[in-house]
């Protein structure tokens, strides 16, 4: 129901045909819907993944360089990454860091050097840039970091149409220099 039906329903039926009444009903249910509006939006800013013009005192907070030419997905994924990127640094936190940019698509090995493998992406995610400066800062400074990127398969390409394979960026086919 309404806030104009719900006043409108405490008002004896001779007052409910009052336009003095409706007017006044009518703004004041307008007044309390742009309310409940704000709050909702004013809830919204509290959690990340929901979070518009609130990322902005997110990224402030954690001394993340504000960049509104970048999708709300990608500056959460900053956002997120500098949230958990804290505490002993091991696989599972490099992971966790990397995940928060690829979606919980990667494997992270140790092999004398840190090794990242993008498992639901094909060829580097579009924040890989983001990525990479997340992990420096987490990872100590003289252990390396590969990164590997997944491929379009023969059998992959072979099924495609020619618009499928038009639209698909030259770093899905083969390996490339990483960005």
């Amino acid at each position: 129901m309404s806030y104009l039906g719900e006043m409108l329903g405490l008002l004896q039926p001779f007052q409910r045909r009052s336009t003095v009444f409706k007017d006044m009903f009518t703004a004041e249910s307008e007044q309390f819907q742009k309310y409940d509006e704000t709050l909702e939006d004013l809830k919204r800013q509290l959690s990340v993944d929901t979070a518009t013009w609130g990322l902005e005192i997110y990224e402030e907070e954690y001394g993340i360089p504000v960049d509104t030419t970048k999708s709300y997905s990608e500056r959460r994924s900053v956002i997120k990454s500098k949230m958990r990127g804290t505490g002993k640094v091991d696989a599972a936190l490099i992971k966790l860091v990397a995940d928060s940019y690829s979606n919980g698509g990667v494997d992270v090995d140790f092999d004398g050097a840190i090794r990242i493998t993008f498992t639901n992406v094909i060829g580097a995610p579009p924040n890989i840039e983001d990525l990479k400066e997340a992990i420096e800062e987490v990872k100590p400074a003289h252990i390396r970091i590969k990164y590997g990127y997944k491929y379009l398969l023969i059998q992959q390409v072979q099924a495609m149409t020619i618009n499928e394979l038009q639209s698909r960026p030259l770093t899905d086919f083969a390996p490339f220099i990483p960005v």
